[in-house]
Order: structure tokens, then sequence, then C-alpha cells
């Protein structure tokens, strides 16, 4: 809404004709297109950070500019400079809002929170109880999230003395970044049971996910691709099940349900948490995701989060639940489109596993 009265404000006080307003929207949506789609693979990322300031304005766009065009169809009120004094600091403090929001969002994007969540299930084997599972994702290193930065996040993995760490994709955000200090990183995490991880979209649209994976490997990360693995605690086995990010043009998770292990603590890494359905359908008991950043800019509207993450799935942060099974979508911890963070801080997750 303030993004709205902003450009209101600022399109009457240049009196922006309709048909420049109409332009604008054509130029934000062509844009705003190129932050959604993988234009910044072979832009060396240059369109990313334009394209993503002005998809912060795309759903204010079009409601202004009907607003300009409307109020030429209704005569204007007589000229009252007390009225018009008021009404020109409301838009202008209006107008400073989303800035304020802006640089708030900049300087806080880097707040790190360790998020502990245990997670119950049903029949859960006794010798998988208490077993600590520790998350990261989306790392999107590069320009705005630097390998100090994803230091500090290792560090606050490793004091959390896991089982099995877990890093849901997106370590990169194009081919251009720097992959090999990101994993020179990740390789300092520590687990009893090993690092391993599914792909995310950005490996996919790169074109770099065997390259990732062989390099990974290399440094004892091991990226589950449409296969499985199998740990084992004390008489009791953890199932566990990665696949590279999975497309909507495509079924999901298609030939996953041969990688199950009906007699096992089954559980899935995918990027995108949109396969939940599927997975708690082929009986998956938990599913790991991350791809959404939480929204990664959440507005208070009449007591609720909003965001445009929501418009697009109904998985956006924290956990799900279906029947007998469970997801949990990490926020993750760097950006896309622009380094801002709102109502969603970078986090380093601890999933403990419990009974009911």
């Amino acid at each position: 809404m303030a993004g709205i009265l902003a450009e209101f404000y600022l399109i009457r006080a240049f009196s922006v004709r309709p048909v420049v307003a109409a332009i604008l929207l054509i130029c934000q949506a062509v844009i705003s297109i190129a932050n959604v789609y993988p234009f910044d693979v072979w832009l060396h990322g240059a369109a990313v950070f334009p394209a993503g300031l002005l998809t912060m304005w795309w759903w204010s766009i079009v409601p202004v500019a009907l607003v300009v065009w409307l109020s030429r169809w209704f005569p204007a009120k007589p000229f009252s400079p007390g009225r018009r004094k008021i009404l020109r600091s409301s838009f202008q403090a209006l107008a400073a809002a989303p800035a304020v929001a802006l640089c708030t969002g900049i300087i806080i994007r880097k707040d790190l929170v360790v998020r502990e969540v245990p997670m119950k299930f049903h029949n859960l084997p006794k010798d998988l109880q208490g077993v600590r599972l520790v998350q990261l994702s989306d790392i999107h290193i590069g320009a705005f999230y630097t390998a100090a930065d994803l230091a500090r996040a290792v560090d606050a993995a490793n004091g959390l003395r896991a089982d099995v760490m877990l890093i849901t994709g997106d370590l990169i955000s194009t081919r251009y970044d720097p992959l090999e200090e990101c994993l020179q990183e990740l390789k300092r995490l520590r687990a009893s049971n090993g690092i391993w991880g599914c792909l995310g979209n950005h490996e996919m649209h790169a074109e770099i996910e065997a390259h990732t994976a062989k390099l990974a490997n290399q440094v004892g990360i091991h990226f589950l691709r449409q296969e499985n693995e199998q740990l084992r605690f004390g008489r009791a086995r953890l199932n566990l099940v990665g696949v590279d990010h999975q497309r909507r043009e495509r079924p999901y998770l298609q030939h996953t349900s041969e990688l199950i292990s009906p007699d096992d603590f089954n559980l899935l890494l995918s990027h995108n948490p949109d396969v939940f359905p599927v997975a708690a359908k082929q009986g998956f008991d938990l599913t790991i995701s991350g791809h959404t950043h939480g929204g990664q800019i959440n507005m208070d509207l009449l007591g609720s989060h909003i965001n445009a993450v929501d418009l697009v799935t109904p998985f956006t942060k924290g956990e799900y639940h279906l029947a007998k099974s469970s997801l949990y979508v990490n926020s993750g911890l760097g950006t896309i489109g622009v380094p801002v963070r709102l109502g969603s801080p970078p986090e380093v997750t601890l999933i403990t596993l419990c009974n009911f």
C-alpha cells in the first residue's frame, strides 16, 4: 500500500500522463521478467539487481496506472491550500516509507538466526529419537553474500552438534559466482554422519549441476541427484533421498518413489517445497526444502505477513503437515534480486527428530 501511494504521489507531482504510465508498466514488466527467468546467467548477473528493484514495485504499478487514468474522468475538487498542504505532507511521508524499509532490509539482511525446531512423528524408531539435522540453504554466494558471511553461518552450524548436515541448494546465483569459495567454506561443516544435499534451480539454470556435485564430492560433500543413501543409527536406518530442482512443467518426483525404503524413516531433500503433497503421498516421513527465502520481503497488513512468494506457493517458510508427513522450509542465507530481507532473517536450522 505504501508503494502504491508513493508512486501515486510521484506521478501526480510530475503530472505524468496516462500513456507514460502505461509505458512504465510495460518496461517494468519486461525487466521484472528478467528477474524471474535465468537471463542473469548470460548477463553476468548485471540485470539481477535493477530487475529486482523494479520487481519490488511490480504489484503497485498496475493500480497506480489505473488510478491516474481514472482520475481524468472525475472533476477535480475546488483548490484548498490547507487540504493540499496536508495531502502533500502525507504523501511525502508515504513516499519515503518504501525507501526507509529498503534501507532497513539492507542493513539487517545478514542478521543470522539459529532456529531450533523439534519435529514430532508417529512411531519414530527409538534409535532415531533425538537425531539432530542441521540445515543450510540458498547461500547465493556473490557480491551481496560473501565467503566471510558464509563462514559465520558455518561456525553457527558447527556449534549445533549435528548428526547429519544438510544443504538444500542454490549455492550460487549465476555460473559466474565463486562456487569454489563457497565449497571451501562448506567443507568445514562437521557432522557425525556426513554432509549431504540437493541442488537448486540456480545450479540448474547455470547448467553446472554435474560440475557442482563433482567439486563438492572432492571436499566431502555429497549431493544426492535422484538417488538415496541409508544412514544407520543403532538398529534404525534413516533413508536419505535427494532430487535436483523439480520443474513446474514436469510431474514432480518422477521415479522417486522407487527410492523409498518402506521399513525405514524416509527423508527427502528437495530444493522446491511445492513437491510436498506428492512426497507425502509417496510415503516420505519428512521433506526438507528451501527456495522461497521465506518470502525475503514480508509486509505486515492487518496482522498478516504478506509477500510475493505467497502468491506462488502455500509453503513459504517453517513447518507444514499433511497426514503423517511433515515439511520444513528453510528461509535461506543469501538473497536474490535485491539484497534485502524483511520479516525473514537468514537462518541456520536445527531439526530434532522426536516422537509424539
